[in-house]
C-alpha cells in the first residue's frame, strides 16, 4: 500500500498518514511496518520527521529530505511559524471556544509535566436519543483543535482534563461512549484527525498550506454533523 503523498517540494514532503500505524520504530512495538520506512522506500530518499502523530491519529504528516530542511522546520515551531489544526469528535457540548492550558508529563520522558497549551473552537454539536451514561440522550461535539505546544498525547489528555473525552481513545477516553460509537453506530477508531499544517516555506517564503480528508472512520463520524470535506458545518450557539 502506498502513502498518499499531499505536497512535495526537494525540500519536504506532505503526507496522509493512515490511523493505526506508528510513524517509526519503537522498542515496545511489535509492528513491522511503519510511516518513514516506508516513505522512504516509496520515494527512495531519506526522510526526516518535522512532527509526529499519534499510532491512532490519521492525517498531515510533513517530513524533511535533509538534515538542514529538517532544522529550518524546527524553527518554525519555535517561531510560533507553524500551525496545525484538527478535527475532533468529543463527548458533550463543549463551549463555543476556550483555551486549556493545563501541564503534561511526557510519557517516555522523566515524568515530569511541562506547560502545555491547546486552542480549540466548537463547530457542531449533536444529540442522540440514547441513554448512553447517565442522561437520557447522549450529547457531542465537533471541535477544531490548534495544539499550541506539542506534547505526546496532548489533544487528547487536554480534553481528558476538561471532561469532554475524545471518542475512540482507548487510553484517555469514556469507555461507555466508546462502545456506544463502535456498537451502536458501527464507528470504531479515534475520531481525531490532523486536517490541515500551514507555514512559511523556510526556503522560498510562501505560505503554504496542507489538508487532508478525513479518513473513512472519521468521514462516518463528522457526517453526522453535516459535515464532508470542502462543506463547513453549521456552527451551532
Amino acid at each position: 500500500m502506498s502513502l498518499t503523498i499531499l505536497f512535495q517540494d526537494d525540500h519536504y514532503v506532505a503526507i496522509d498518514k493512515p490511523a493505526g500505524m506508528l510513524v517509526h520504530r519503537s522498542p515496545i512495538s511489535r509492528d513491522r511496518v511503519f510511516v518513514l520506512q516506508r516513505l522512504r522506500d516509496q520515494i527512495g530518499r531519506r526522510v526526516y520527521p518535522v512532527h509526529r502523530l499519534d499510532r491512532a491519529t490519521s492525517g498531515v504528516l510533513l517530513f524533511a529530505l535533509s538534515a538542514d530542511a529538517a532544522k529550518k522546520a524546527g524553527s518554525l515551531f519555535e517561531d510560533d511559524a507553524m500551525t496545525k489544526e484538527y478535527l475532533a469528535v468529543v463527548r458533550g457540548w463543549t463551549d463555543t471556544e476556550g483555551i486549556i492550558e493545563h501541564a503534561i508529563a511526557d510519557d517516555e520522558g522523566n515524568g515530569v509535566a511541562q506547560p502545555a497549551t491547546t486552542r480549540y473552537r466548537r463547530l457542531a454539536t449533536i444529540e442522540l436519543p440514547h441513554a448512553v451514561d447517565r442522561y437520557p440522550s447522549a450529547r457531542y461535539s465537533l471541535v477544531a483543535v490548534e495544539p499550541v505546544t506539542g506534547r505526546r498525547q496532548q489533544i487528547r489528555k487536554h480534553f481528558k482534563h476538561i471532561s469532554h473525552h475524545l471518542i475512540g481513545d482507548t487510553t484517555h477516553g469514556n469507555g461507555r461512549h466508546n462502545r456506544f460509537f463502535r456498537d451502536r453506530l458501527g464507528i470504531d477508531g479515534l475520531l481525531l484527525m490532523a486536517a490541515r499544517l500551514g507555514l512559511r516555506h523556510p526556503y522560498t517564503g510562501r505560505s503554504v498550506c496542507i489538508t487532508a480528508a478525513p479518513a473513512e472512520h472519521c468521514q462516518r463520524a463528522f457526517a453526522l454533523f453535516g459535515y464532508a470535506p470542502g462543506v463547513t458545518p453549521t456552527r451551532t450557539p
